[in-house]
């Protein structure tokens, strides 16, 4: 009788043990799943910008496709295309995009134009203010010339890159999507122009296939303030 209430007892502790791996094995995966889909510590951060617009139609393009996949990029825009296209502006904002400043006419600093280059920021931040109501604390300066001494007179924070696929200059799709998935890392900063069909193409297949990959696309500041 001792013999047989060993092992029944045992046999009893082995089923309990059991139980309490599979409930552990359970809540495991429930807490995993709800990770991936928050998008998780294993995330990797990225961020998509695009310089020089709105366009008329392919920044629409972008916009659908972007929102589509629920990703949110950043667009540096010119004053002079903020009044042009307000609409279009509008549309970014709304949508959950983070909106910069790319000076009035696309002016690259030089040390003979700084004052120029310096009321062009303040009146592209007064048309863009008009149209979201939000002030606008980040600035990509034309081909990266920028005076740091601007970030204390303007209260404004200089965002450049770390990939630029020169998307302006090719019209190969396919080459683009390599240039940048091939350098993609966490935390760069993607650079493109949403002036051209085939930037608005690349740019959606670099969002596919780097969402494969394991990445989550973002707005500058994310990358830059969390």
């Amino acid at each position: 009788m001792n013999i047989k209430r060993r092992i029944l007892s045992c046999i009893i502790l082995l089923i309990f043990l059991a139980v309490i791996c599979l409930i552990g094995y359970f809540n495991q995966e429930k807490v995993e799943t709800m990770g991936r889909a928050a998008g998780g510590e294993d995330s990797k951060k990225i961020a998509l910008t695009f310089d020089d617009g709105p366009h008329p139609y392919y920044t629409e393009q972008l916009l659908k496709g972007l929102k589509e996949r629920n990703v949110k990029a950043t667009f540096f825009i010119t004053g002079q295309n903020v009044e042009a296209y307000p609409d279009i502006v509008k549309e970014i904002h709304e949508n959950g995009h983070l909106i910069g400043n790319h000076t009035y006419s696309h002016l690259q600093l030089s040390s003979q134009n700084a004052e120029s280059f310096k009321q062009e920021i303040i009146k592209t931040n007064e048309v863009i203010k008009e149209i979201t109501g939000e002030d606008t604390i980040y600035v990509r300066p034309p081909y990266g010339s920028w005076n740091k001494e601007f970030e204390k007179e303007l209260n404004m924070f200089p965002v450049l890159w770390t990939i630029d696929p020169l998307d302006w200059c090719s019209s190969d799709v396919s080459c683009i999507v390599d240039k940048v998935c091939a350098k993609a890392g966490e935390n760069d900063i993607i650079l493109m122009h949403d002036q051209y069909k085939t930037t608005v193409t690349a740019a959606l297949k670099i969002v596919d296939e780097l969402m494969e990959e394991g990445y989550e696309f973002v707005t500058v500041d994310e990358l830059l303030f969390d």
